[in-house]
């Protein structure tokens, strides 16, 4: 036994050398730069720094290299990671209606207030092979005009509505309770739209997508409408004690999207636009979409609608859609299971017997 123990303890060893073999490659190429990372391969980064909880992309780049590109691996090195930092203090909620916008568009009205700001996006790109980039950086790209971004806040799509009172309004109640922390207290049901949120914000985006997808396909009562997706920095502020007011502390990237859902009402409520609603850290707009689609099917119980579909029901969406549980559940048949596989295969070996002499079987029992 304890050379076994020994002789697998070397095995894992090697694996590690072997690992990181791998992870370098050819070292006739030049190594991959976690700046690299950060600077070239946003949209991987910004997934990670969202469905890790860390606002950071250096840690997130780092994360990507150290596990050769595997998001959800470095998602998971990322909240490792974030498990050991100290909690220094609790930021105020974001105003995103300061957002300095890099992209705004709606599916919604046509010509908006502050305008259309199409921004950075692969919607109308032909989805061909670009070639030229195997030329490894030597063609020099021709520097993009900068947009027309409006420098004071612009209105929501969602406050155009509101002035016809077509859409539904969540005004804060008074004395309304800080949300529960998911990091520091496990998810019950039922889960409130605060905490549903929190899930989904650090939920797998490619479960949320097929969710989202699903609600579309008729499995939920809902009609979407994009009613506004923005795309910019934000300043995030904190209270210090020693102050009693506001101050900034720095600027984040997000992407935050209001989907506009036609309701027919209820004993309650008259026939309105409902919502639903999706946030992520940096330039996440199929997280941001697919969260919100999946945030308005959670809400049906509350606003009267049948729960019939998997989207619409609390405990299977957001009990299924952390990629890092679901990774470790799956991942972990890979591990030794000799003694429970041993004892369900003299299981069956006892069923076969009894199945091919069901007469002897019956007498020896009543023996």
């Amino acid at each position: 036994m304890y050379v076994a123990v020994k002789g697998g303890e070397a095995a894992i060893l090697n694996s590690y050398q072997l690992l990181a073999r791998q992870r370098r490659g050819d070292v006739s190429q030049p190594e991959l730069s976690v700046a690299q990372i950060r600077q070239q391969l946003k949209l991987a980064v910004d997934r990670v720094m969202t469905e890790g909880s860390v606002y950071d992309p250096e840690l997130a780049a780092l994360a990507i290299k150290q596990a050769a590109g595997d998001l959800v691996e470095a998602i998971f090195l990322l909240r490792a990671y974030r498990a050991t930092l100290p909690r220094l203090g609790t930021t105020c909620a974001l105003d995103t209606s300061r957002m300095v916008l890099d992209r705004r568009i709606s599916a919604t009205f046509k010509d908006l207030p502050g305008g259309q700001v199409l921004g950075p996006t692969y919607d109308y790109t032909q989805r061909l092979l670009d070639f030229k980039l195997l030329a490894e950086g030597m063609v020099t790209q021709p520097a993009a005009a900068a947009a027309a971004v409006p420098p004071d806040p612009t209105p929501r799509v969602v406050d155009l509505l509101n002035q016809e009172g077509l859409i539904e309004t969540r005004p804060v109640p008074p004395g309304d309770p800080a949300p529960t922390d998911l990091t520091r207290e496990p998810l019950r049901f039922p889960a409130n739209r605060a905490t549903r949120l929190q899930n989904l914000a650090r939920g797998d985006e490619g479960f949320l997508l097929a969710m989202a997808y699903s609600t579309q396909r008729g499995y939920s009562h809902s009609h979407p409408f994009v009613g506004e997706v923005r795309l910019g920095t934000v300043a995030v502020e904190v209270v210090p004690e020693e102050l009693g007011f506001a101050i900034e502390i720095g600027d984040i990237e997000i992407t935050e999207c209001e989907m506009v859902n036609q309701f027919a009402g209820s004993k309650s409520q008259p026939p309105q636009f409902t919502r639903g609603y999706g946030l992520a850290f940096g330039h996440s707009e199929r997280k941001a979409m697919a969260m919100s689609l999946v945030d308005r099917a959670l809400r049906a119980d509350e606003l009267g609608e049948p729960v019939e579909s998997p989207a619409q029901m609390q405990e299977f969406v957001l009990g299924h859609s952390d990629s890092l549980e679901a990774s470790g559940f799956v991942q972990h048949l890979k591990l030794p299971h000799y003694v429970d596989f041993q004892s369900e295969l003299e299981l069956v070996r006892k069923m076969r017997a009894a199945a091919a002499h069901p007469t002897t079987t019956a007498e020896e029992d009543a023996a």
